[in-house]
This record gives C-alpha cells, structure tokens and sequence, in this order.
C-alpha cells in the first residue's frame, strides 16, 4: 500500500457545538485533521500558515476563515495566534431561526469560495464583541434553553458574515439566488451520487439551462463547473489523504469503472490521480 498523510478526525463536540479561545486549545496545530463540523475562525493577532485541502493561507493580523464540514486543516507548528474558533454541526444549526438558513448556504455550501473573509476594522470590532458575547455565554453554568440563546448568538453572527460575502450582490434576494442556494444545499449532500445538471434541476423543478444560467450570474461559473468541482475536491482529499486505491475512490464518487474517473479527473486538473497523489508523497505531505 503507498504511503499517505497521517490524517485525524475532529473528535465529536457534545451538543454540536463548541466555541473557544485559540490560546486555550489550537484547533489542526501540526496535524491534517478532518473536520466533522463547520468552523468560524476568527483571528484577532499573531502569524502562521493555515493549509486547508491544497491551499495555504498565510495569516498576518486580523482575519475570518471559513472552513466546512469535510475540509481537511493544518496549523503549521510555527503559527502563534489568537482569536476565537467556533465549530458547528448541521444538528445544531436546525437550532437557528429559519430565517437565516441562506447565510449558511452562502458561506459554507461553497466553503472553497468563500474561505478566507477580510473585514474591515469596524466590523472586526464587532465581530470580536460577538464572539467574546457568545464565549462568555457558552461557559456560563448550564441552563435550560441555555443552546437556544446559542444558537442565536450564531444566527447574528452568520447574518454578519454572510453580510460582508454578499453587500455587493445584488441578487442575494432575488428568485435566482434563492433557487442558487437551494441548489447548493442539494449539491452539498448529493455530489458523491450526482454528476449530471439535469439530476439537479429535475430536483428543482427547472430546465437545465436556467440552473446553469443562474448559476452564472450568482457565482460567475456554470452549474456544470461548480458540480465538477465539488467532486474534484473530494477526490484530491481521498487521493492526498487517505489510503484508498484509485479504483475505491471511483466507486465512491459513483464512477461506473476507474478509467472513467480518471479521464474525468484530468479533464479537469490536467494531472492524473495516480500522479496526483505521486506529487503529494514525493514531498512528503
């Protein structure tokens, strides 16, 4: 068997829902682990590097990283930061007014796009007033409907978030950014089964071209693209970081045979898979 990363899981979290001080514990430091939950990372100071799937981000002042259940993290060892972490699972989220179910769509549907937020110093205060608020509440002594006012704290913080993604789209409103988010939500839990438009739109109830239309005009890419490129995702994860032969991988992704998925996956990477795990073991990823 080739060798591969060692890779952990995020241990379970009681409620589905946890948020800390980075000082305290520092979530993935040294370790590719697997994220079970979805995670607001807010960095108020310091410096590091923060691998998420194939992309570094180097860290320097204040920042708000958005990562998704699924993602695969890594803290380098010599990041020293500070700031808040909040991990939350879609259990808890039915916890929150279904009022904002669509900031959710929009930030972590499509984690890869929106993973790195950059506010300004005005919001930045307050999103660290938010967070201090919701720690404050979380380590308060138990109490009845004590997850309720937790799950609120996190809808007005989702609003914000979801705020600073969306303040120049003009369609986050409209009735194409409704059936775009709807369609992200199905995508999100239906990839590994789903390949084609038309499996998505018949969900809908639209024709094929006004998915993809709509797609274009809420995200810049076709639905086809952003199909192809939620399985790619999770073929790089398995491919990096787990053992499973290049065969497993296609089954899992509901390929009919292995040359069908790897004629897909360099369609669409221009590298093969069996050489894209190569590059990743030559370097000792």
């Amino acid at each position: 068997m080739k060798p591969v990363s060692r890779i952990l899981t995020e241990s379970v979290i009681d409620h589905s829902f946890s948020v800390k001080w980075l000082e305290d514990e520092i979530p993935y430091f040294g370790n590719f682990v697997r994220l079970n939950y979805h995670h607001i990372l807010m960095i108020e100071n310091g410096r590091g590097v923060l691998t998420v799937d194939e992309h570094t981000f180097d860290i320097a002042g204040q920042k708000i990283f958005l990562l998704s259940k699924g993602q695969i993290c890594k803290l380098e060892n010599h990041s020293d930061i500070c700031g808040y972490l909040i991990s939350f699972g879609d259990c808890f989220w039915e916890r929150v007014p279904s009022s904002a179910s669509n900031c959710k769509a929009v930030l972590f549907n499509n984690a890869a796009a929106n993973q790195e937020l950059l506010p300004d110093q005005t919001e930045t205060d307050e999103f660290l007033s938010l967070f201090q608020i919701l720690l404050t509440e979380y380590k308060t002594e138990s109490y009845t409907n004590q997850m309720d006012v937790l799950a609120a704290y996190l809808k007005i913080i989702m609003i914000k978030l979801a705020n600073i993604k969306i303040v120049k789209e003009e369609t986050f409103d409209s009735q194409d950014y409704i059936i775009y988010r709807k369609f992200m939500e199905l995508l999100s839990s239906q990839f590994h089964n789903l390949h084609a438009v038309n499996d998505y739109s018949d969900m809908l109830n639209i024709t094929p071209r006004r998915l993809s239309d709509l797609c274009k005009r809420c995200s810049n890419k076709s639905a086809k693209e952003i199909i192809n490129g939620q399985i790619v995702a999770e073929a790089k994860r398995l491919l990096q970081f787990s053992s499973y032969t290049v065969k497993e991988i296609a089954y899992q992704l509901n390929f009919g045979t292995s040359e069908q998925f790897s004629h897909f996956f360099k369609k669409n990477t221009e590298i093969s898979p069996v050489n894209y795990r190569s590059n990743f073991i030559h370097l000792g990823v």
